[in-house]
């Protein structure tokens, strides 16, 4: 697999970006009320891609039966599990918030058995088990915190986010769009989600101040926008042509390990033995609940 340079580098990118973005999220929120960061963010991504549609003559029309696709993707994995990811990590670490997202395949494998994609094993379940282990030891010596109605918040904002993306990827299984043109379906996917969530800005931050918008939050916020969301995207699937997507899946344990270290380095987010011990039964639930022998088979 890494003899091809650009496939290496496409990889390398999809890591270390998507493990940035709970650290980038988490500054942008510092000055920027949440539903301006994740607004804005889907106005950069989705003026950088009519760019590139444009340039390749590919911006056309969708036809209203798939926009309303692109509206329901929109409304679960931008508005919902992007907005609702934004506005908790104005309340709970990026460490928190990454850790809880690496939860969500096992949402999805479960949300997989209902509909028929998956099958149900023993091993499946013992995966859910030491998942969702993990997520009941993340709390059990923090139980006071959620007296805080703000911390409170955060994690029911987190929650909601990771169903929304589970549903989401479980309908891009069930609906097979893979093949289709993925860069259009995504521009109009980050035009409804800008519209949305800028709205969202206005009637539901506290204040607008602009002028207090620090310079630190509106980059991260372009760095989520331009890295974030198109930049890793392209990368991952490019990968995808190149290897299997139980390979690629191998890299969520990559992305939440980034972004706990991130937020331990750069923010100093106390990251305590219980959280460790959190981690490596989640990464290890959601790993024997996705594994597949093709993963470690070379590309």
């Amino acid at each position: 697999m890494f003899k091809d340079l650009k496939l290496t580098f496409a990889i390398l990118t999809v890591a270390v970006v998507w493990g940035t973005t709970f650290l980038g999220i988490r500054i942008a929120v510092e000055s920027v009320p949440p539903w301006f960061v994740a607004g804005i963010r889907q106005l950069v991504a989705a003026v950088l891609l009519i760019v590139i549609l444009l340039y390749h003559k590919e911006l056309i029309w969708i036809g209203w039966k798939n926009f309303k696709i692109q509206i329901l993707f929109s409304i679960l994995m931008l508005i919902v599990a992007n907005g609702m990811t934004t506005v908790a990590e104005e309340h709970i670490s990026s460490s928190l918030a990454s850790l809880i997202t690496a939860s969500s395949p096992i949402l999805i494998f479960i949300g997989s058995i209902f509909i028929g994609l998956e099958k149900f094993t023993f091993r499946s379940l013992l995966g859910i088990i030491l998942g969702f282990g993990g997520i009941i030891l993340i709390f059990k010596d923090g139980l006071h915190d959620l007296a805080n109605p703000d911390y409170l918040w955060g994690l029911v904002a987190i929650f909601i986010g990771v169903v929304g993306w589970s549903l989401g990827s479980i309908f891009t299984k069930k609906l097979h769009l893979q093949n289709q043109n993925i860069s259009l379906n995504l521009f109009y996917q980050f035009l409804v989600a800008a519209v949305v969530q800028i709205i969202f800005g206005f009637l539901f931050s506290k204040e607008i101040a602009v002028s207090s918008w620090s310079l630190k939050s509106i980059a991260a916020i372009v760095y989520l926008g331009i890295f974030g969301s198109v930049a890793a995207y392209y990368a991952f699937h490019y990968a995808l042509k190149k290897v299997s997507p139980t390979q690629i899946s191998l890299l969520s344990y990559v992305n939440t390990i980034i972004a706990i270290f991130l937020g331990w380095l750069i923010l100093h987010e106390k990251i305590s033995a219980e959280f460790l011990a959190s981690t490596v039964l989640i990464i290890l639930g959601v790993f024997i609940t996705n594994y597949k022998k093709e993963m470690f088979k070379k590309g």
